[in-house]
């Protein structure tokens, strides 16, 4: 048995309490009260916000973020592009504190004694899944990263990504104080999905709270929350859980692992299998009572990112990914009369998790 992961810097997922949720954002916070709700979530843990603004006690790093954050003009795409690298490249070029690199190695030690499990490295900014409004998307995401050299560079590299042009922009139309919002990094074993998608606890088009709305696609879930590809379409009725429509697209390719090489790959789906459906009707209806769940769990409509694991047994396959208040139409409810756009599942997704970066 390793030593204990340092808790100022690391929490596992199952061991959050409410008063640790402020030092992990909304993406890690959201994953603890999912397992605390007994929701089947991968396990993982949280590599808190105190770790992130110890590394920015580098010598000189503090000052270059602030003085090249004052500078950015954001109604110039160019100037903001080319400042934001400079940011990053400064996080990114800093080696890792000690402390910090030694607990978020004895952390991914606890999961993989063979240094081989492949885990997903995911922002979590302090801002996350607001009610007012959802930060999700801005920041970076990592899949089928392996081994604890490789985490301990893609935490570094979500750090860095709090300050990409697009998270800049948005931040600095929404916030006050850009550079007050701090990062956690969610580090969680990886799915390798038969498929997976997102479900809205209400109809993106009109806000139907009555209608869970499920896209999926075969394989992992990145393209359809990202919009690179069309996903099959499924719209349950929420109170007897009976499937009222099913659009299946042709679906010409997948991202899937590569265990081999250690990383993810875009795959073409044979034809015979293009226009079959990704979910089975007892699929969607397991979907469909996940996201229903989450909704009471949570305390209103929600956004969910969920797969099919299959490496798990039939029947008990469903995981939750990532759960989070849909802000669309609730933050409509919650303000005067004002013009909405009607726009499809594809479209409200691109706005809440758009450009979601996956990096190899």
């Amino acid at each position: 048995m390793g030593e204990e992961p340092d808790c100022r810097f690391i929490i596992s997922f199952a061991g959050v309490g409410e008063a640790d949720y402020a030092r992990i954002g909304g993406k890690c916070a959201s994953l603890a009260r999912m397992i605390a709700a007994g929701i089947r979530v991968p396990e993982g843990f949280a590599v808190t916000t105190e770790a992130y603004s110890l590394h920015l006690q580098a010598p000189g790093l503090a000052e270059i973020v602030r003085s090249t954050l004052s500078s950015i003009d954001v109604d110039n795409v160019a100037d903001e592009e080319r400042k934001s690298a400079d940011i990053r490249t400064a996080i990114t070029s800093r080696a890792m504190p000690t402390v910090v690199e030694q607990a978020v190695r004895s952390a991914y030690r606890a999961m993989s004694p063979g240094d081989d499990l492949p885990v997903a490295v995911r922002s979590s900014a302090t801002a996350e899944d607001l009610l007012d409004a959802s930060f999700a998307g801005q920041q970076d995401t990592y899949l089928w990263v392996v081994g604890a050299d490789e985490v301990v560079d893609k935490v570094r590299a979500c750090w860095a990504s709090l300050f990409n042009a697009r998270a800049i922009s948005y931040r600095a139309k929404r916030l006050a104080g850009p550079a007050d919002v701090l990062m956690s990094v969610a580090v969680q074993k990886m799915v390798d999905a038969a498929a997976a998608g997102v479900a809205m606890t209400l109809d993106p088009i009109n806000g139907d709270r009555t209608k869970i709305v499920i896209d999926s696609a075969f394989g992992l879930g990145e393209p359809v929350v990202s919009g690179d590809i069309t996903p099959d379409n499924f719209v349950v009725e929420k109170v007897l859980l009976e499937i009222t429509r099913r659009r299946i697209a042709e679906k010409d390719h997948e991202l899937v692992a590569d265990r081999a090489a250690r990383r993810t790959i875009d795959r073409v789906i044979e034809p015979e299998r293009r226009t079959q459906p990704s979910l089975s009707d007892q699929d969607i209806i397991a979907v469909a009572r996940l996201a229903k769940l989450l909704e009471k769990c949570m305390g209103g409509p929600q956004d969910v990112e969920w797969a099919i694991d299959r490496d798990l047994p039939a029947g008990g396959n469903l995981v939750a990914l990532q759960s989070r208040p849909e802000t669309v139409w609730s933050r409509q409810a919650r303000q005067a009369p004002q013009k909405t756009y009607a726009t499809g599942i594809e479209g409200v997704l691109g706005t809440l998790l758009s450009p979601l970066k996956v990096k190899q």
